[in-house]
């Protein structure tokens, strides 16, 4: 089966996380996120997808390459952005059976198989993937009818439009007919320019209201949201590392007898903890991290090949790649990018 993953957004809300790193290559403990879309694609079965790229696109390339976990991957490079619509009509040849689309900077776990089903059973040109959550305006929001037929959608509204606490996930199952509503070589949304025109030629687009979890990590404290969830287990997704009742701790870090770790957290490979730490809840170190002695850390998501200092403090704080905080640093609800 064929899948489409979105990639190609340059992530300005995360800023300064994504200053030359693109969204999808945020880590959640020590994988990018796109690790994880592209992992449950393989678990339904999507054996062949391809990822559009813009921004910084050779870092996921080189990551990914063209076969990944048996995946066949191939690559969209866009010179200039053509929508999110407007990306598939570009692979409109490769696309030429159902198929699905995903954001690669979103976080879930959903049953893709449910999702197939419905969108078969109701006979849908499109079927929207919808999650319940407290009313954001920085999420699409959509109305359907007790069918889960779609009857009106408004992208990003104002308070004065909000009329639903369903958002758009951006996953979508779509029927290859939809090209002939899509225009080449033009900027062209799904949200804004698709669905609107899919509805006023009343084709049928149907809303699938997914249980498991999703959260878009889109800025900052959605990109914190995730990372903790997933030491909590709320989402289902592929952590290395031995499980213990500290949290995931690999068996190759280092970790001086005088420490203290307390869970849940997150230990990479090849890191070193030194004497009389204290690696506090939703702590997530990645890979190659060196932690010297007395330090402090809680609530903090440090990436792979960061040094902290002896007697240092980290609170609420992400430390980025290859970092150096000297000793006797405090850090409270910072971010530290190298």
């Amino acid at each position: 089966m064929k899948a489409f993953v979105l990639a190609a957004g340059a992530g300005t809300r995360l800023r300064p996380l994504t200053y030359d790193m693109p969204k999808p290559m945020i880590p959640i403990a020590d994988k990018p996120v796109l690790h994880h879309t592209l992992n449950n694609l393989k678990k339904y079965g999507f054996d062949n997808v391809c990822i559009n790229l813009f921004y910084c696109p050779i870092s996921i390339t080189s990551y990914f390459n063209t076969n990944y976990m048996d995946i066949n991957i191939n690559y969209s490079l866009e010179k200039k952005l053509l929508g999110t619509a407007g990306a598939i009509k570009k692979r409109e040849k490769f696309l030429d059976e159902t198929f699905i689309v995903m954001s690669g900077d979103g976080l879930t776990d959903i049953d893709l198989e449910k999702v197939l089903a419905f969108h078969k059973k109701k006979k849908a040109l499109a079927t929207m993937v919808l999650k319940k959550i407290d009313a954001k305006l920085e999420y699409g929001v959509t109305i359907a009818d007790k069918d889960g037929k779609v009857k009106k959608f408004v992208e990003k509204p104002k308070w004065s439009d909000i009329f639903s606490d369903t958002v758009n996930t951006g996953i979508y199952i779509f029927e290859p007919e939809v090209f002939k509503y899509i225009p080449k070589n033009k900027f062209f949304d799904f949200s804004m320019d698709l669905f609107p025109l899919l509805l006023k030629n009343k084709k049928k687009i149907y809303a699938y209201a997914m249980e498991e979890y999703w959260t878009d990590i889109g800025n900052i404290f959605e990109y914190k949201k995730g990372v903790f969830d997933a030491l909590d287990g709320k989402v289902k997704i592929d952590m290395p590392g031995g499980k213990n009742k500290s949290g995931y701790i690999s068996k190759y870090a280092k970790i001086d007898k005088t420490a203290k770790i307390k869970g849940p957290c997150f230990i990479g490979d090849n890191v070193y903890i030194g004497k009389n730490s204290v690696i506090n809840p939703y702590s997530v170190i990645s890979g190659n991290v060196q932690i010297e002695d007395n330090c402090i850390t809680e609530r903090t998501v440090i990436w792979s090949g960061s040094h902290i200092g002896k007697n240092s403090k980290l609170s609420n704080t992400i430390v980025g790649c290859g970092c150096k905080i000297y000793d006797g640093i405090t850090l409270f609800d910072s971010i530290i990018m190298s």
